[in-house]
Parts: structure tokens; sequence; C-alpha cells
């Protein structure tokens, strides 16, 4: 039997802009740097599995994005929740940190974060790893059509139609849809998702990202661009099962 004690996750806060940022740190500093960006329903605790796995090898960085996890974002600083002020929190994170080079783990919402982050400072990114990470129309399901209707005309009963996306059993469907056994999943990870949405105020934030989505599409050009032109070294990991993202996205 292996006495190998498996690798540290530390638990850590840093203030960005007034914000202030929980992450999760594994691995050794000297060694190359990961960037793990989580999606929508979930935050850094999506990781806690893989960081383990590959901290023996990495330095592994995992932070909650505002509206999600364990970051707090004070009412006083009057935060608009948009994808561009997403990515930059993330870049005012990275710079607190010192990271000037580092490879990208970017998952759902973390995609067009990470790639907002890509755009603006391409010679940080060593190399992405897009885990059903979108950048193509192609890649969009009819599953979008409630949100797109929402875009198309934001008003309070589309706005109440997409709010359906943040029951528990709509984040729970989030994990367990497609799955080959169900009984893998463990209920901690929706249920603490579904917690963490239903804080006071939360809703209202998550359904500003959504409405606020179309804004990355706008961008999607620009990230293939960038896909193109700067040619990160980049895997494209697709779950076939994926309800919202399909895998000619990848």
């Amino acid at each position: 039997m292996s006495t190998d004690t498996p690798p540290a996750i530390r638990q850590h806060v840093i203030h960005v802009n007034g914000i202030e940022v929980f992450y999760r740190e594994a691995g050794n500093p000297a060694k190359p740097t990961l960037l793990l960006l989580h999606g929508f329903p979930t935050s850094s605790h999506m990781f806690r599995h893989l960081m383990p796995l590959l901290a023996g090898r990495y330095h592994l960085i995992a932070p909650d994005l505002p509206g999600f996890g364990f970051t707090v974002v004070p009412a006083t600083i009057k935060f608009e929740y948009t994808f561009a002020n997403l990515a930059k929190t993330i870049e005012g994170f990275v710079d607190a940190l010192g990271l000037t080079r580092y490879a990208i783990y970017v998952f759902d919402y973390g995609a067009p974060t990470g790639y907002r982050l890509a755009l603006a400072r391409p010679n940080q990114i060593t190399a992405i790893i897009s885990q059903n990470g979108n950048a193509y129309e192609e890649g969009l399901s009819t599953g979008w059509n409630p949100i797109q209707q929402y875009w198309a005309e934001p008003n309070a009963a589309n706005r109440a139609i997409v709010r359906e996306q943040l029951t528990p059993q709509a984040v729970k469907f989030q994990y367990v849809h497609g799955v080959t056994d169900e009984l893998l999943i463990e209920p901690e990870s929706y249920t603490l998702d579904s917690a963490l949405l239903a804080r006071p105020g939360n809703d209202e934030i998550q359904l500003d990202l959504f409405l606020d989505y179309a804004s990355n599409v706008a961008l999607y050009p620009a990230f293939e661009k960038y896909f193109a032109i700067s040619k990160p070294p980049l895997l494209a990991i697709w779950g076939k099962n994926d309800p919202f993202f399909l895998p000619p996205g990848a």
C-alpha cells in the first residue's frame, strides 16, 4: 500500500480592486502555472479532484469568479456583472499573484473569461485546455433558445423564463444529464452550488450574466482570430452529452 501523502490544496483570499477573490492553490510555484477557470453553476470546487492529480507537475491556481463560490463582492463597489468585468477581475487577480506566464484551463463561463484574458495578454498565455469552452456559433445547442430570446427581448417575462435555470432541479441537471452512472456524482457538488446561488441577490447576478453572455458570442470572431494568429497550444476536450455546448464547438 502506498504511503504517499496526497498533495495539499490551500485556500486563500486576495483583494483585487475591492473584491475578495477566493482561490485554491496546489503545487510548487517554481513549476509551470495552470490557471483553472470554472463555469456555471459551480466554482473552483469543481477542480477539487483534478488539482491533486496535477499538483506534482504543475503550480495550480483556481479562483472563484465574482458571483460564484466564496468570492465576495462588497455592495459598496457597485460591481456590474458582465463578462468583461469578470475578465478584468481575473486580470487583476493574476497581477496580484505576480503571474506573468501561465496556461489556462477553461470550462463553460471560464472560457469567455479566459479567452478575453488571452486577447488582452496573448504573450502571457502558454497554452489553453478547453473543456466544453465554446467559441463558435456551431457549438450552441437549442438549449440556448430561451436565453437567446432573452437577449433579443430582455423583458420581465423572458427574464422569468430564464430564472428557471437557477432552481435546484436545474442545477442538478447540469451534473447528471448524460452521465452513464449517476451514483458517481457527489450530491454535495450540486447541493453546494444551489446553496450559493440561493444567497440573497445572487439570482439577479446570474440573470445579468445570462443576458450579457450575448457579448461573448459577439466576440467569437475575435477569439477565432486569436486562435489563428497566436496559435497557442490548444487541447479541446468535449463532453458529447453536453446539452448546451455541442461537440462542433470543439
